[in-house]
């Protein structure tokens, strides 16, 4: 008999039925669940998934969502394209405003956070690539060079100075002293300063550092209420000296705040793994970032405890979108249906293990994908914008758990050893919302897994999983203390009221 055989056949035995104590509080949760919205060509006017995506977007009514004019767009990301001569400059939102004006509109209230994450390339030295005319062709090469063409940064203040005070005071000055209207007056809650500086620019700690206390600098003289959002590295396990440099405030011009820091999880399976061994390596390495989330956690509290965390890009990449951002011919990807509902549960998966560590927001990324720009991480159809299973599960989640829910202790953990995902047992977050027992379910397997909760009877689940798909929540009563889950589904079970 193999061992796998021997653990799937002894693990009911090992696993007893235990009753949730609700008067054992854990914590508070502080936790929002959230998405980020990534500008391409599929959230331009005229688009269907446009519509269809903005659509499911206003039902959703998240808060702290992120928005990125991303540099693989020069046309929709930077708004002087070219550097400015003694009698003209290239100002244009030609391209930027209808994408932008979309999502402020769509989120005006909710605390959105933007993040013009690219830098003109004509700032840097060597840095101007010959980008293509076509506003709507993606352009990898656009992000080049290391050292800024001005030393002092007044150029790259200046830049973000004007660029906000085109959303929020009506227009802009421009280089030349010409004013340019624009009628926007809009309230920016939250700036998040640049993008992965671990990937983009060769950008040290030290220099994003004095990046960032720049931009804030410059942002703050034309929208002083706004609050700013640090670091956004794309592989934060790899990169600790940004932490330790950037919280420490005495690398800090003076009065600038660290109010926020932000950084990336993304689970990528190998090119050669098959589907179903995915369940294993994926998880496996969201357990690995949830560890590194409490290394980076100690480092926060000990430099600047009052210093608030968002990860706000959470997701898979698959291999095959990774080479095409490389120039290789892929075709079009071919996803299994239960693809999504895998990707939901991991990103549910680690909205349970990061609430009980204290995290203040987890975006799940992204909006819109599709061939040619990470479709593997598309929340809705890129040819109708329709939901799939993993936007769903963000509804679920934001319908379900939300910051001031009192958690509550699973024996189940320690009946388990901690091993719960070893022996085929799902996840479970019990607490209460607003005086009612809930109990948030995650199957990790492509299999169907069975849990006792004790008291479930009469109470009812909503479900997102392969039958639903991107349909609407199911719902449905509960006449067992056996709580069955489909494989990959996510859950919320809600106990009848005591």
């Amino acid at each position: 008999m193999s061992l796998d055989t021997f653990t799937r056949k002894r693990a009911p035995q090992l696993i007893p039925r235990v009753t949730i104590d609700w008067n054992a509080e854990s914590g508070v949760s502080k936790t929002t669940a959230t998405l980020q919205v990534v500008v391409n060509e599929k959230l331009m006017p005229g688009e269907t998934v446009r519509e269809g995506a903005y659509s499911a977007f206003r039902e959703l009514d998240a808060d702290y969502v992120r928005y990125v004019p991303w540099f693989p767009y020069p046309h929709q990301s930077v708004a002087e394209l070219e550097p400015p001569t003694a009698t003209s400059t290239s100002w244009d939102f030609t391209h930027v405003d209808p994408p932008t004006i979309d999502f402020l509109e769509a989120t005006k209230g909710r605390n959105p956070i933007l993040n013009f994450s690219t830098i003109p390339g004509w700032m840097f030295v060597d840095g101007q690539p010959d980008y293509p005319a076509d506003p709507r062709e993606i352009f990898f090469p656009y992000n080049l060079g290391v050292d800024l063409v001005d030393p002092t940064g007044k150029q790259l203040g200046d830049y973000f100075e004007r660029l906000v005070s085109w959303y929020t005071k009506g227009g802009l000055t421009d280089e030349n002293g010409v004013w340019h209207e624009s009628g926007h007056h809009y309230e920016l809650p939250f700036w998040e300063v640049l993008n992965e500086a671990d990937f983009e620019h060769e950008t040290t700690p030290e220099s994003y550092t004095e990046r960032y206390d720049i931009i804030v600098e410059a942002i703050r003289r034309v929208s002083p209420e706004t609050k700013f959002v640090g670091l956004g590295l794309a592989r934060p396990g790899a990169a600790p000296e940004y932490f330790e440099y950037f919280l420490d405030p005495a690398n800090h011009r003076n009065g600038i705040p660290i109010a926020w820091i932000s950084y990336h999880f993304y689970a990528h399976p190998a090119l050669s793994e098959t589907f179903d061994e995915w369940q294993h390596s994926l998880f496996a390495q969201a357990d690995g970032f949830v560890t590194t989330v409490r290394w980076i956690e100690s480092v926060r509290k000990r430099l600047s405890p009052t210093t608030k965390t968002m990860i706000n890009e959470v997701g898979i990449i698959l291999a095959e979108d990774e080479l095409t951002a490389h120039g290789a011919e892929m075709g079009e990807p071919d996803f299994p249906d239960a693809y999504w509902n895998l990707a939901g549960a991991l990103y549910a998966h680690l909205v349970v293990e990061l609430t009980k560590l204290e995290i203040d927001v987890i975006g799940e990324s992204q909006l819109v994908g599709y061939p040619g720009q990470f479709p593997s991480v598309s929340m809705v159809d890129w040819n109708t914008g329709e939901p799939n299973a993993r936007f769903r599960v963000l509804q679920l989640l934001r319908e379900s758990l939300v910051p001031g829910d009192v958690l509550v202790a699973d024996p189940l953990v320690a009946a388990t050893g901690g091993r719960g995902d070893a022996l085929g047992v799902p996840d479970r977050l019990p607490f209460v919302h607003d005086g009612e027992r809930r109990v948030l379910l995650v199957n990790r397997t492509g299999e169907p897994v069975t849990t006792e909760v004790p008291g479930a009877v009469g109470g009812s689940l909503r479900t997102v999983d392969e039958e639903s798909a991107g349909g609407p929540i199911r719902s449905s009563g509960v006449d067992s203390d056996t709580i069955e889950l489909a494989p990959y589904s996510v859950a919320c079970l809600r106990l009848p009221t005591v």
